[in-house]
């Protein structure tokens, strides 16, 4: 042992302490001892004299060595513990470990001393260095807890502070076009790039928010009427340009009910088919967006997919565009969370997203997600 041990040792024949000290020496231990034999020095002596290890017989004049462990115990110290005795049956060493000593050693085989004292240290310092891993991690956990609580706090409270300025100003724009009326719509051009800006605002602050909740909230799964879905969705980005100019086809072929989280689904859909919608190609007269559901591997599963003929993705980008705040085109008006998002809620449904895209002519976004019946 390189450091010098402080050994305890709970022994009325001097005789046989000094045998012990000189197996230690033999195998090139560093300590020092104290020798007792009595309950009230030994107590004294575990606060006092603070040792590394305490070697203790089992039959004292005053008490025995499994009272000494009691002790021990009781005042909650973390010492390694050996009995250290003459002969003794099984069943006396089995309850002296059930009782949480770290292991006895005859008299008579004093050769095993040295090893038992290096393993009990060993298996206390392991077991310190795991608790206050332990303790460290609790703190870390109880520390992410706190911040992701005052996270999700300052998120819908500064989304909420700044949702109701832009459903006011929204308002203002609106009433101003009624009153612009008057001047022969000459301020009308102002009034919409006045409203282009606050509903892209406003669609940014939407997408922290649905982030922010796919990450903190637990699935709710319910029954999905994807028809209805696609059109609530369709209803809620209808305010974007070019939404009138789009042919808009769908067709879900379910047979069963299909099952999913029905938020964290509309927000997938709704991304997807803004993005059609907002990279549309206008040199071309005829638009359109499509999209298909069906049911796959014997219903335990539902493939939808959303296809326009846009402007497309280059093809050196198609690693990168679910990566957060990426933009493939110059043309992007957002702020690079959409398909990010997408991803990060579908993995959430263990689900997936496949795209194939040819630049200038289409995009094809696949999602499958799992048909989670009801138990």
């Amino acid at each position: 042992m390189e450091e010098e041990l402080k050994i305890l040792m709970l022994e009325d024949v001097p005789e046989d302490a000094e045998l012990l000290e000189r197996v230690l020496r033999k195998d090139k231990f560093k300590f020092t001892t104290l020798r007792v034999d009595e309950r009230a020095k030994y107590t004294e002596a575990l606060i006092n004299y603070a040792p590394d290890i305490i070697l203790s017989d089992h039959s004292l004049p005053q008490f025995n060595s499994i009272e000494a462990l009691e002790i021990l115990q009781e005042l909650q110290l973390d010492v390694p513990f050996i009995v250290v005795t003459g002969s003794v049956s099984e069943e006396f060493a089995v309850n002296c470990i059930k009782r949480g000593a770290d292991d006895y050693v005859l008299k008579s085989n004093l050769s095993r001393l040295p090893v038992a004292i290096k393993f009990s240290l060993t298996q206390h310092q392991m077991q310190r260095k795991r608790k206050q891993d332990e303790e460290s991690l609790r703190k870390q956990n109880e520390e992410l807890i706190k911040i992701n609580r005052e996270l999700d706090s300052f998120v819908y409270s500064v989304s909420h502070n700044l949702r109701s300025p832009l459903a006011s100003v929204l308002g203002l724009v609106h009433v101003a076009k009624l009153e612009d009326q008057k001047y022969n719509f000459q301020f009308t051009p102002y009034l919409k790039m006045i409203e282009q800006s606050v509903n892209r605002l406003d669609d940014t602050i939407k997408e922290i928010l649905d982030y922010s909740r796919n990450a903190r909230s637990p699935l709710t799964l319910s029954p999905i009427h994807l028809d209805k879905l696609v059109k609530d969705c369709f209803n809620k980005v209808k305010y974007l340009d070019r939404y009138a100019d789009i042919k808009k086809t769908v067709h879900v072929a379910l047979d069963q009910p299909f099952y999913s989280d029905q938020y964290r689904l509309s927000t997938i859909l709704q991304s997807l088919i803004s993005n059609a919608i907002l990279y549309c190609d206008e040199r071309k007269t005829k638009k359109t967006l499509s999209i298909d559901a069906e049911a796959i591997d014997h219903n335990s599963k539902v493939r939808i997919t959303v296809k326009d003929n846009g402007i497309g993705i280059d093809n050196e980008y198609m690693e990168q565009i679910f990566k957060m705040f990426f933009r493939a085109t110059d043309e992007s008006k957002g702020a690079g969370l959409g398909l990010y998002i997408v991803k990060e809620t579908l993995e959430k449904l263990n689900g997936t997203i496949s795209v194939q895209s040819t630049l200038g002519e289409e995009t094809t976004f696949i999602v499958t997600v799992p048909n989670v019946q009801p138990i």
